[in-house]
């Protein structure tokens, strides 16, 4: 299994010969570099896999002491990640999630999953996974969130997943759980934010419509996109007829947002993101 190292700072000459010497130093093997320099901020990215037996308390010791003022140095040690999934009652995400966790396809646990609804529990049942169902009836959108933290907080996850999770999180919720909160957006953002965006797409005649995965801010619909995805439409699509095709199309971006973010391939940059696919 190989251990990630994610490297954020100040750019600077002789970075990787540098950070590369401090491995070759502790006689790993080195198995995949990836750099980038963000030239409007001067900002240096690095993303490192290695497999091998090594001091890790040391490696990220004489990183930091090496690297410029203020670097962000992460090692991640292999390990399955712990992901919370939300719903409402669409099936077709959470569905994907499921079979790629049951088959082994994405290296992740499902939890549990917390819906808004009880139409998922079925479904979650059919493969084994817990089902809480957290209703949001009679309550304010504060008093519902706290319910839910509550859940969340017993599972103690890596990440959650909003696999269609058709309500609006507040802005306290949204930033207590930053970095971990996955989104997919029924539209290619920027376009179509909000509700109904395939009516949107139809009313404005658009000649494709997609699916856009995404970090959770407390901007609506405004954090940092991790992947997206397109497919074309003519003028005998109703809004229906989008819809339909743009199910599939989300499940596949979801899917994939995931895949980078468990695989430690993403990096935030202030409302964007660096990938390292």
């Amino acid at each position: 299994m190989e251990t990630i190292i994610k490297i954020a700072c100040r750019d600077e000459k002789g970075l990787v010969h540098k950070i590369t010497g401090i491995l070759f130093e502790q006689m790993v093997n080195v198995t995949q570099t990836n750099e980038f320099v963000d030239e409007d901020s001067d900002r240096f990215f690095m993303r490192i896999s290695f497999t091998g037996t090594c001091d890790v308390e040391k490696i990220q010791r004489q990183l930091l002491d090496m690297l410029p003022a203020q670097a962000e140095v992460d090692i991640i040690s292999p390990k399955q990640k712990r992901v919370l999934i939300l719903v409402t009652k669409e099936h077709h995400c959470l569905g994907e999630l499921l079979i790629k966790y049951q088959y082994q396809d994405l290296n992740f646990k499902v939890e549990a999953v917390l819906g808004n609804h009880e139409d998922l529990a079925p479904l979650c049942a059919q493969f084994q996974v817990p089902f809480h169902f957290i209703s949001a009836e009679g309550l304010s959108r504060d008093r519902h969130e706290e319910l839910l933290d509550e859940q969340i907080a017993t599972y103690q996850p890596d990440l959650i997943v909003l696999a269609k999770y058709m309500r609006i999180l507040t802005p306290q919720f949204s930033l207590k759980h930053r970095g971990k909160l996955i989104n997919i957006h029924h539209s290619f953002l920027p376009a179509f934010i909000g509700a109904r965006p395939y009516q949107q797409a139809y009313n404005r005649g658009v000649k494709i419509i997609g699916a856009t995965a995404h970090f959770v801010t407390d901007d609506l619909d405004e954090g940092p996109i991790i992947c997206q995805e397109v497919v074309p439409v003519n003028h005998t699509y109703s809004a229906k007829d989008m819809s339909k095709a743009g199910k599939d199309v989300e499940k596949i971006v979801l899917a994939k947002a995931l895949r980078l973010v468990l695989e430690d391939r993403v990096f935030i940059h202030q409302n964007k993101t660096i990938l390292f696919e």
